[in-house]
């Protein structure tokens, strides 16, 4: 998997006990990588970190990334052969109540990873998650391509496209010439889902609370359309792009997309109704109540065209709509199983194990 690149290799990853931090440190592990998180907290309660009692299997920094003076510091010890920056504020509604604090986090944090690059002296390769809503949504029914315009008109989205600013302006001042030691490009990816998340404000959170204690989950936009994607989906386009990027230096400073199928858009309405089949309900009203829209802006439509990741570095996403659903369904009741027989640790690694073998079932180029 990866062509092993990973294997022996130590691996920075922001962000590592949030969720798709958990989840991707979880793979670099199965991989062999040698794992060094940093994370400010443990940001949810439950964890998935605490969960899978992820902190026994790697190094475990808990510092705030915009201390760029410790982070520097660690960068030097650590001397990383790979870097996967995760770490954010990445809550739409939380950037709303705390607009200061997630340009902090999202920009700051991110030219705080950017200096702590600068001073690595052996070569490392970087991999900058961004987002979907880093590009300036318009709605508009095609995908969004890496060369259209960045921004937003909401704090979360300016944020976003504000590290894409300042990304753009280390890479040509800093990390462009050949002789750069430091190679890096950036991964944009949408809303995510799985087993393993925690974060407030996310629709399938708030049906597995819900359900967990026997009521129904309150939606609020039913008919809103989403591209649902399993997290192990751009996870996996950012680990190939990190083995593109140390095979090929032509791809530093690039940024590329990583998204579900096209076929793969549905209502919120249809995804709960799909996932509450995992929570034996049996009539298609029982898992929701449809209540009051949110009292935030939130685009209705945001898709992103992947073709360039498919056509240059040979990713593609894996998992159709009813498989997206079992992963994430069967994980949380599995968790929620009351005779606890299965250990949530070997149950995610199995996980990851069974994405791979359809990865290299259906030849993906990516999983060679």
């Amino acid at each position: 998997m990866f062509d092993n690149i990973y294997s022996g290799k130590k691996v920075v990853v922001t962000g590592h006990t949030g969720f798709k931090g958990t989840w991707l440190s979880a793979w670099l592990i199965k991989l062999g990588a040698n794992v060094v998180g940093i994370s400010k907290d443990i940001p949810t309660k439950p964890s998935m970190f605490e969960e899978l009692k992820l902190e026994n299997s790697l190094k475990h920094y808990i510092l705030d990334v915009t201390d760029v003076k410790a982070l520097r510091e660690i960068f030097i010890h650590e001397s990383p052969d790979y870097v996967f920056h995760l770490a954010a504020q990445p809550i739409v509604s939380v950037s709303y109540q705390e607009p200061y604090e997630t340009i902090q986090s999202n920009v700051l944090g991110t030219a705080s990873v950017l200096e702590a690059l600068r001073v690595i002296n052996s070569q490392c390769f970087a991999i900058i998650i961004t987002s979907d809503k880093a590009y300036n949504n318009v709605e508009q029914l095609w995908g969004y391509k890496e060369t259209d315009k960045l921004g937003g008109k909401d704090i979360y989205s300016g944020s976003k496209g504000a590290a894409e600013l300042i990304i753009s302006s280390y890479f040509h001042s800093f990390f462009s010439a050949e002789t750069s030691n430091v190679k890096l490009a950036i991964g944009r990816a949408g809303n995510v889902i799985g087993g393993g998340d925690w974060a407030k404000d996310r629709i399938v959170v708030d049906a597995i609370n819900a359900w967990s204690k026997s009521d129904s989950v309150d939606i609020r936009s039913p008919n809103s359309t989403r591209p649902w994607q399993h997290v192990l989906e751009p996870l996996s386009g950012y680990l190939t792009l990190g083995m593109a990027l140390a095979r090929n230096s032509l791809l530093n400073g690039e940024a590329f997309n990583f998204g579900p199928r096209s076929d793969q858009n549905f209502t919120v309405q249809k995804l709960i109704t799909d996932l509450g089949k995992y929570w034996k309900f049996t009539d298609k009203s029982e898992p929701f109540l449809i209540g009051e829209n949110k009292s935030f802006r939130e685009a209705n439509l945001l898709k992103l065209n992947c073709e360039k990741a498919q056509l240059i570095i040979g990713w593609t996403p894996v998992l159709n709509y009813s498989e997206t659903i079992r992963f994430t369904g069967s994980w949380y009741y599995n968790y929620f199983d009351n005779n606890k027989e299965i250990n949530m640790f070997d149950y995610t690694f199995g996980q990851i194990d069974a994405y791979s073998n359809y990865a290299v079932e259906r030849k993906l180029s990516w999983a060679e």
